[in-house]
């Protein structure tokens, strides 16, 4: 068996090649690329002699994406993703300096793979389209991240120079098109003054909001509101910055509007979409973020347990001496997470037995949000048990045994 320590960067690969009692057979600076796996492959072959079998060559990197990933889990290499946090965590072993080198990581992967293997997550074998429904989806939420940092810098602009407008394009949510249009078309207090009730409704109209005419007069009127005012070239430069940010987000919006379709067409040309949007609180883009974190590799989760403690939905105890406490997980996959928290959150409307756990909860005292994780543990194990058996939800059969009554 050959252990491989692989410490990747934009460009090339530090390795370190040991055999099953540690000893360092080669070290190698390999470029990014067919050019550097090939060498790898030279290496695995020069070291491990005609007769390895890919299945004993074990690789440790600290990613579970991306083409040199997928180029080692072809050829038949056990891959194992590894936390940079472990690594750090691991090389303590070797000394508490806190000295860091791409060989020395490269020495530390493969030193855990060798050493703790039982203990680290191996890739998973997602497939093609489990893998396309992850990128889209990730994609998808950044451009809504990137979205959100930019409204708020916008936000902290507009509130420095022109109070008004967040007052005025409220209703309408600043981040929409229409309300953006507007501030491009007028940034300063003065010029929004000067817009009338006929332009401002020709842009609402474009975008087919309801109750123009009124929320025509409401935006006038607000724009029009007297307040505190700042030279003008100091005005104009805040103008010039507004603008900027708004068109960004418009661009963003166009952007976001693509990739959710995207989503849904990814998502919805997968086999397991039908099981997913039977969930109770499950929609094609929370299902799709749900399933690209989730992966679809059968052989991933041994048991509901497993797939919970990955979700970060199940709790952890902490117990020393007479201390014992249960406590939630903060270190878990974020995006997961969140799309666990929306489900559970829509749940309470869409399944009776839900709402009827999520309420048990919160009479044992439970907080909202402490209450609103449990409720996700629990449905995170029936989508488990429906992925298992390759059945839909139904909801008597998945409350079945919290519908009776029981001892607190």
């Amino acid at each position: 068996m050959l252990l491989i320590g692989d410490d990747w960067a934009e460009d090339h690969h530090d390795v370190e090649v040991q055999d099953e009692s540690g000893r360092k057979l080669a070290a190698a600076n390999l470029p990014e690329g067919v050019a550097g796996i090939a060498k790898l492959h030279e290496l695995v072959a020069r070291h491990g002699g005609e007769g390895l079998d890919p299945g004993e060559v074990v690789v440790g990197i600290e990613t579970d994406r991306g083409s040199w990933v997928q180029a080692l889990i072809a050829s038949g290499y056990q891959v194992f993703a590894i936390n940079p946090r472990q690594v750090n965590r691991f090389k303590e072993r070797y000394g508490s300096s806190g000295a860091k080198s791409d060989k020395g990581d490269a020495h530390a992967l493969a030193d855990m793979v060798r050493i703790d293997r039982a203990q680290l997550r191996p890739v998973a074998g997602d497939s093609e389209a489990a893998q396309a429904v992850k990128v889209v989806a990730r994609a998808h939420q950044t451009l809504i991240w990137e979205r959100t940092r930019a409204f708020q810098r916008l936000g902290t602009t507009l509130r420095e120079y022109f109070p008004a407008a967040l007052n005025a394009y409220a209703d309408l949510a600043l981040t929409s098109t229409d309300a953006l249009e507007l501030l491009v078309k007028a940034p300063t207090p003065a010029t929004a003054a000067k817009l009338t009730r006929i332009q401002i409704a020709a842009v609402l109209t474009r975008h087919r909001r309801h109750n123009r005419e009124a929320k025509a007069a409401t935006i006038q009127s607000a724009l029009r509101e007297r307040q505190l005012g700042l030279p003008e070239p100091v005005t104009a430069a805040y103008a010039a910055a507004a603008t900027a940010h708004a068109r960004l987000i418009i661009a963003l919006n166009e952007q976001i509007a693509v990739m959710e379709e995207q989503v849904r067409a990814h998502f919805l040309a997968h086999p397991d979409a039908e099981i997913y949007l039977s969930m109770p609180g499950i929609g094609e883009i929370v299902g799709a973020r749900v399933l690209a974190e989730f992966g679809d590799d059968p052989t991933r989760y041994a048991s509901a347990k497993a797939r919970k403690n990955y979700a970060g939905t199940s709790p952890i105890t902490r117990a020393s001496g007479k201390s014992h406490t249960v406590q939630a997980r903060y270190v878990r996959n974020n995006r997961l997470a969140d799309a666990l928290q929306t489900q559970a959150f829509s749940a309470l409307r869409a399944s009776p037995g839900a709402r009827s756990y999520y309420d048990k909860q919160r009479a044992r005292e439970a907080g909202y949000n402490p209450a609103l994780r449990q409720l996700g543990n629990r449905l995170v194990g029936i989508l488990h048990g429906c992925l298992k058996t390759r059945t839909r939800y139904d909801e008597a059969t998945a409350w079945s045994h919290h519908a009776q009554p029981h001892a607190a």
